[in-house]
């Protein structure tokens, strides 16, 4: 299988357990999964705060097999980095908002609650057994240290989507996000750069997209009007839990057939971007706690490797405020 990937570039996909999973209605799901949330309505230019271009979780979880592959990980750790976002909900994100409040949503982590189950009642577990693996061994986290690691280290899901985001945004261009690749390392389970200067780089780049994208005013109200119209939409059973893990398109057919509830319509507006919203503390519909993603990444110093802040003390200061959650007060103009 020939496959074109933005970050990565043409690559060839031969393994028979990947094509199989690939091919999976589990997998093919995702295609319809937005990697930000839910776009229309929103400027899709770079100053205005969302990515000028569609990044699906498929694409994103293609991505993060492909790193691992490139880094000698695994055949067990690439599948498992394949399977990652596989229990996504729609809107991804945003539905943290539609089934949970305050600090509780700001984790977004429902599709890491959820990722055991669904797996296990998908089609993946026969794909999988009937290669000769053990299901439980590839859904356990703590086997795969390059795949998945807590903030603020890098792990394989987080270097995916920070190059794929930015240069889909525009924070980064090609040529930057192979220069970052070229010095990037992998060694007993721990992701570094070959020099301070790129992970420096990395740091400043990945604060940038955070800053103006991940946390931003503009992503709070996304994630707040998507979350209230879904939240509505479930209570009055326009849409069900298991509408959720269908597909973007699916669920916003189902809320336009019900558009005669003229709160319905009203809060769909919203999620549209169609009513004007502002950050106002002494007023507010919402109150929106948005997850904030920095890094701390190692390099190699000599024969030791060093996090930035060890070097940088600007960076060690401003670190752990950077990995608060960013709190925000939506005011709707209706």
């Amino acid at each position: 299988m020939d496959y074109k990937d933005r970050i990565y570039g043409e690559v060839e996909i031969s393994e028979p357990i990947i094509l199989e999973l690939l091919a999976s209605p589990a997998l093919q799901r995702l295609k319809g999964i937005d990697q930000f949330g839910y776009l229309p309505g929103y400027a899709i230019v770079p100053s205005n705060g969302f990515p000028g271009g569609p990044v699906s979780r498929f694409e994103h979880s293609v991505g993060v097999f492909l790193l691992l592959r490139k880094y000698g990980a695994s055949p067990e750790e690439q599948i498992a980095g394949l399977l990652h976002d596989v229990s996504h909900a729609v809107f991804s994100h945003s539905i943290d908002y539609a089934l949970r409040d305050g600090e509780i949503a700001a984790k977004q982590d429902h599709q890491d609650n959820v990722f055991e189950t669904f797996v296990k009642d998908s089609d993946i577990p026969g794909i999988i057994s009937k290669h000769g693996l053990d299901v439980d061994y590839i859904l356990d986290e703590d086997n795969f240290p390059l795949k998945e690691k807590k903030l603020p280290d890098l792990c394989a899901d987080r270097i995916d989507y920070f190059l794929r985001d930015s240069v889909d945004i525009g924070v980064m261009d090609k040529n930057t996000a192979d220069d970052f690749l070229k010095h990037l390392r992998a060694e007993n389970g721990v992701w570094f750069f070959d020099n301070f200067l790129t992970a420096k780089k990395c740091v400043d780049l990945f604060f940038e997209i955070n800053k103006n994208y991940y946390c931003a005013f503009d992503d709070a109200r996304m994630f707040g009007a998507v979350g209230g119209c879904i939240k509505y939409a479930l209570e009055k059973g326009y849409v069900e839990k298991v509408d959720l893990f269908t597909t973007d398109d699916e669920v916003v057919a189902k809320i336009k057939n019900n558009l005669d509830d003229e709160k319905l319509e009203l809060l769909f507006a919203r999620m549209n971007n169609e009513i004007e919203a502002k950050n106002d503390p002494e007023d507010f519909d919402q109150r929106v706690l948005c997850k904030s993603r920095a890094v701390d990444p190692f390099f190699r110093d000599g024969e030791k490797l060093k996090r930035v802040s060890e070097v940088d003390a600007a960076w060690a200061t401003a670190l752990p405020e950077e990995l608060k959650p960013k709190e925000y007060f939506l005011k709707f103009e209706k």
